[in-house]
């Protein structure tokens, strides 16, 4: 069995598979990543883990985790399925690391374009030929809600609603339109934008906002909310193989 670890800016995903199925699904604060972690070993016969962080975790929390099972840190240097031809690849997010090595195992031979609706909007785009052209980076609607609001003397702080029409009669409904309604044309209008350059594109949604944004958009695309634990086990499978 492997334990996938998946430490994000609020919560933490710990995810135990045996072979390619999800067995449990745990999600926790991550003042307690070493409490939990405990107790999933505990539970469970780990053979070996991988973390992905895109928040911080102290150096003492990281050696704490080591002593409980062998586990890779996945950074830039770590070996993945595919080419990665980012110009910076020092700065590429381990997040979209983990979302292009899932994409390059579940779609082969297809250019896919997986796009993060979290609390930034990730565009990254992997050829069929399995290399990595990189993407843009995007705030997501929770941020952008919060932007309204800090940056301005008025406009008050909402969660994101769905919109009954694209023209506010209101100020919440302006600026639910504003949002809601600019993320669901961005989004389409970029996917518009990968499809005139790669007629056979594939799409894929993930990230917390996922189930919100699916049924708005007008794009055919696979939602599926789990991609980056599912790339993080892709990764560490692949390096299992490679030692």
């Amino acid at each position: 069995m492997y334990l996938i670890i998946d430490v994000g800016n609020t919560r933490i995903k710990a995810a135990v598979y045996q072979n390619d199925s999800l067995l449990e699904l745990v999600v926790f604060d991550k003042k307690r990543i070493i409490s939990e972690i405990k107790k999933i070993v505990k539970k469970y016969t780990i053979f070996k883990g991988i973390i992905s962080s895109v928040a911080t975790i102290s150096k003492f929390k990281m050696d704490k985790l080591k002593d409980v099972l062998p586990i890779v840190e996945l950074s830039h240097q770590t070996k993945v399925p595919f080419k990665n031809n980012y110009k910076t690849p020092k700065t590429l997010g381990v997040d979209r690391i983990a979302l292009v090595s899932a994409a390059v195992q579940q779609f082969p031979k297809e250019n896919t374009l997986i796009i993060d609706a979290g609390t930034c909007i990730t565009f990254d785009f992997v050829t069929k030929e399995g290399k990595y052209l990189g993407g843009a980076i995007s705030p997501g609607i929770k941020m952008r809600y919060k932007a309204l609001n800090t940056f301005t003397s008025k406009l008050p702080l909402l969660e994101n609603k769905e919109i009954e029409n694209f023209i506010g009669d209101s100020t919440d409904t302006s600026i639910h339109s504003g949002i809601v309604n600019g993320v669901c044309n961005e989004l389409d209008g970029v996917i518009n934008q990968y499809k005139k350059q790669f007629n056979d594109l594939t799409v894929v949604l993930t990230g917390g906002d996922t189930n919100f944004l699916a049924k708005q958009l007008k794009s055919s695309i696979f939602a599926t909310p789990n991609f980056v634990l599912e790339g993080l086990h892709t990764i560490l499978i692949y390096n299992s193989k490679n030692d």
